[in-house]
């Protein structure tokens, strides 16, 4: 991190004042407690005051996470709401982009899991015992893709009349392989799972947002709003890139993307965010475990700075260990997930990816000392 000159001259402040103690006047001696203390603060005040670039500070607070009362497209895993604080940090204004994600690729020659060799050995552990290998022309590196159908779908739980696995789909090549991302450098990056994330942030010296902190962030401080701007669903095409028509039929266009949006199309929230709403699923680091939210309601009392559960769990899904995405997408309705709220949660599995997940990351201060 290059060193701002506020922080350097928090530093020649503290040297000298509390480096140089006269020890015949007692006066001035200051604890090594105090002095750490108060040097914290200095140094703390001075980044928050000048946040690196493309990045906004998230002041902390206290809210309650879960789905509002008038919420009336909330699912259970959304609730019950309990109460919960976080730490400032800093987040991204916007999720990470393809310019963004080819310079961490030129820099370090990550290849990401959509692009390497599938091992069924891997594979495997995530399906039920006793299913069969596919041939080896289906087990080849791509992503999931989403597919219209050609008429009304009556059973929306299945998801597989929507998606499909398409070889050679990737970051690179978002709409399949002979696609790519020229005239989208300011398009999230998608088809990424969660170790790609991670790895960028290793990389940028960042981590990804537990979702209390992506929640608060969204909610920016309307308490008892819906929708990161509100809750008018009526302005929803002005405020997020969502599926407007229905779904997976007819899209109407009326927000005017397809697919992805270019970064800052719509509106910020309160706190300077963009795509808080819609345009791609974001990742975060806790598990997605379905009893989660009743275990902390039930504690009974705010939790401070929580990290999620202590392991995965969706009787679903079995033998997939998944992590919570937070946001919604352009794939979003009204019809059927309405996940643009700021509720929303869904899970994916550590190895998964697809055109419509990307993601956004964090920093607290004392991470941008230690870089």
């Amino acid at each position: 991190m290059k060193l701002h000159k506020h922080y350097l001259l928090a530093f020649f402040i503290i040297t000298t004042v509390f480096g140089c103690k006269n020890k015949n006047t007692e006066e001035i001696e200051v604890s090594t407690k105090t002095e750490e203390i108060i040097a914290k603060k200095i140094i703390n005040d001075s980044i928050t005051n000048n946040p690196p670039k493309g990045m906004v500070w998230i002041p902390g607070g206290s809210f309650l996470q879960g789905a509002v009362p008038q919420d009336q497209a909330a699912m259970k895993h959304e609730r019950p709401q309990h109460p919960v604080s976080v730490d400032g940090f800093f987040m991204d204004i916007t999720e990470v982009t393809n310019a963004e994600f080819a310079k961490f690729i030129k820099a370090t020659g990550y290849v990401t899991m959509a692009e390497r060799e599938i091992d069924w050995n891997e594979m495997k552990k995530q399906l039920h015992e006793g299913t069969p290998k596919p041939h080896d022309s289906v087990l080849q590196p791509g992503s999931l893709m989403f597919k219209k159908t050609k008429s009304s779908v009556p059973n929306l739980y299945d998801f597989s009349q929507w998606w499909r696995w398409s070889i050679g789909t990737n970051w690179k090549h978002p709409s399949g392989p002979d696609s790519n991302i020229e005239g989208k450098d300011n398009h999230p990056v998608v088809h990424v799972c969660y170790e790609d994330t991670e790895a960028y942030c290793v990389w940028a010296g960042r981590r990804l947002p537990t979702e209390a902190e992506w929640e608060f962030a969204a909610r920016a401080n309307q308490e008892n709003a819906t929708y990161s701007w509100g809750d008018d669903l009526s302005i929803l095409s002005k405020q997020a890139n969502s599926w407007e028509g229905e779904f997976p039929v007819n899209n109407t266009l009326k927000d005017g993307f397809e697919l992805t949006a270019p970064v800052k199309t719509y509106p910020a929230n309160n706190f300077g965010l963009y795509d808080m709403a819609g345009n791609v699923w974001e990742m975060t680091s806790d598990w997605y475990n379905l009893n989660y939210y009743d275990e902390l309601a039930a504690l009974n009392t705010s939790i401070d700075n929580p990290k999620g559960a202590a392991k995965a769990y969706n009787p679903n899904a079995p033998y997939i260990q998944e992590k919570i995405i937070k946001g919604g997408s352009f794939l979003c309705s009204d019809s059927y997930c309405a996940s643009y709220r700021v509720s929303s949660r869904m899970g994916t599995s550590l190895d998964s990816s697809a055109e419509h997940v990307g993601f956004r990351t964090v920093a607290t201060p004392d991470m941008l000392v230690k870089k």
